[in-house]
């Protein structure tokens, strides 16, 4: 048998991790890096795009930067053309764009709930069916879709973001099932809470130097009893990415430091 760590080697794989000029996306792209792998990302905005190939920079990565909105299909086909052109055909596409509007339910509106939907689930549709059929031309490709724990539990104020990340979930499981057959695998990662600056404001400690209560909340549910750091997610995404995890398809990986498998703390 080859040396087993040759399996998560991603030399010459070119991967696109859609939003990912900073957070979560970029710790991933920047764990795909370290294992030999050529970065594409995508963002909204301009600006958006320079300050994240300056982030990359800084990280002492080559990284080729796009604008293009996941929801816009045609904007999607011309950015995978693009890329196939400039860059190389997408072995690996991190589905990681996404929004979360916190609203209660009663509250929302239908139009806010659609954008929420559009970004976090038809834009990794959109995606996906744009760099699939040179995956099945190369013989191989790997997708990855950002999911969450609230691809399984509900929460207050979270409807929309919850809807999409179950659709998600089960999107990940059919493009497996669809396309399993081309050597293609689809699987998720469905991250915990994670410190990342979006997230800061619930960990500041109070007047009184006690924990913020979400801080507390979330430290209470946790068997790890701690909040995630995004480079938490790199070693995951590189497993799924790679060779290792050329029979793993429709799993959803959910790194969330033991909170779905533990009840909480007796009161």
């Amino acid at each position: 048998m080859e040396n087993i760590m040759k399996q998560y080697d991603l030399t010459g794989k070119v991967a696109l991790v859609t939003g990912a000029s900073y957070g979560i996306g970029f710790a991933i792209a920047k764990g795909l890096a370290s294992a030999g792998a050529t970065i594409v990302f995508n963002d909204r905005r301009e600006e958006l795009v320079e300050k994240g190939i300056e982030a990359y920079k800084e990280e002492g990565i080559k990284a080729y930067g796009y604008v293009c909105d996941v929801t816009d299909e045609d904007a999607v086909e011309e950015l995978v053309a693009k890329v196939e052109k400039e860059v190389g055909i997408i072995d690996i596409l991190v589905n990681n764009a996404g929004i979360i509007k916190r609203i209660p339910m009663c509250e929302m509106k239908a139009s806010e709930f659609r954008e929420v939907i559009d970004i976090d689930l038809n834009g990794p549709f959109i995606m996906s069916k744009a760099v699939i059929p040179s995956m099945i031309k190369k013989g191989h490709g790997k997708i990855i879709n950002i999911c969450s724990m609230m691809s399984e539990l509900g929460r207050e104020t979270v409807s929309a973001y919850a809807a999409a990340k179950g659709g998600l979930k089960m999107l990940t499981k059919n493009i497996a099932s669809e396309f399993g057959e081309h050597n293609i695998q689809c699987n998720g990662i469905g991250p915990g809470y994670i410190a990342t600056p979006q997230t800061a404001p619930l960990r500041e400690k109070q007047a009184d130097g006690s924990r913020h209560p979400f801080d507390s909340f979330i430290i209470a549910k946790t068997p790890a009893a701690r909040w995630g750091e995004p480079e938490d997610l790199a070693g995951p995404a590189v497993f799924l990415a790679s060779d290792a995890s050329n029979f793993v398809n429709g799993h959803i990986l959910y790194v969330d430091g033991g909170i779905l498998a533990y009840i909480g703390k007796q009161p």
